[in-house]
């Protein structure tokens, strides 16, 4: 069976997944950040997760050497701030609100969980790469996640009850 690379970008948004901001710095210290659909947890015991980069993203040579980064599960009213992050010019890092982890990596506020980890492994992806973190520290908030279907960001609703 054939299929062009539309056709399975449009079958993978038909699974929903929630929105993740990850953040890590430079070298420098400069802040860094990229928004991320491709998160998931991995282990408990250690307690892992990973997501995908992208070769071709802006951050990719930054991420790619970090030893730390901060993983943000977006609440449903927090799509403008993933859309920021979502450009490719880079983030305002000067409009954005924001204080150093644990690990220094910056910690955005309002996030629905962070997880603060160190990278424990990464594994050639084809066009990405798959980073696996250690959580070195969480918290989580009350809220409804953002989530993203289809090319849009869309919210969770009430599910009726079974009679």
């Amino acid at each position: 069976m054939q299929f062009d690379s539309r056709a399975f970008r449009d079958a993978l948004g038909c699974f929903a997944t929630g929105v993740a901001i990850i953040t890590t710095r430079h070298a420098d210290g400069q802040p860094e950040g990229v928004t991320v659909n491709s998160f998931a947890s991995v282990s408990l015991d250690p307690p892992l997760v990973l997501f995908s980069l992208d070769r071709k993203a802006r951050c990719f040579d930054c991420l790619h050497v970090a030893e730390h980064y901060a993983v943000h599960v977006l609440r449903a009213d927090q799509a403008d701030l993933s859309s920021a992050f979502a450009t490719k010019g880079g983030v305002p890092w000067e409009r954005i609100a924001w204080s150093p982890g644990m690990t220094g990596c910056p910690i955005l506020p309002g996030a629905l969980a962070t997880l603060e980890c160190a990278v424990h492994a990464r594994h050639d992806g084809g066009d990405h790469v798959i980073l696996v973190g250690r959580v070195l520290n969480l918290r989580c908030a009350d809220g409804d996640p953002l989530l993203y279907f289809r090319g849009r960001y869309r919210a969770t609703a009430p599910i009726p009850a079974v009679a």
